[in-house]
């Protein structure tokens, strides 16, 4: 097999619970259709706001926009930042330090999805 895994430890049904529960719990935080999306764009996009976000996550609507972003937010993913010093009130979004620890999954994923579509079109 050409893409094998080489183990440490022996998998035990513990540890099998373990590793099931931690990408539960990951798939559970970045997981749905929205939000590694959001999470991209704002790492590429630095500061942003709401619309230009919008604009630039194809699909999205504001309402489910401002719910993921909420949810995003509460788990240290995305900082809002308002600057109400100026007229009118503008509202950005940012990427924390904390979201950035997900570059290195999503570069992986990045990978993995083009190998994916490449076995695909080979496979018809």
């Amino acid at each position: 097999m050409e893409n094998t895994i080489v183990l440490e430890e022996p998998i035990t049904a513990q540890r099998c619970s373990e590793n099931l529960s931690s990408v539960e719990d990951a798939i559970y935080v970045i997981g749905g259709k929205w939000k590694l999306k959001i999470i991209i764009v704002l790492q590429e996009s630095g500061n942003i706001r709401f619309n230009e976000l919008q604009r630039n996550i194809h699909g999205i609507s504001a309402r489910v926009l401002s719910n993921e972003l909420k949810d995003l937010e509460l788990n240290g993913f995305v900082k809002r930042v308002v600057h109400a010093d100026q007229t009118p009130v503008v509202v950005e979004y940012i990427s924390t330090d904390y979201s950035r620890t997900l570059k290195p999954v999503i570069i992986a994923l990045s990978q993995w999805g083009k190998t994916h579509k490449r076995k695909i079109k080979e496979d018809f």
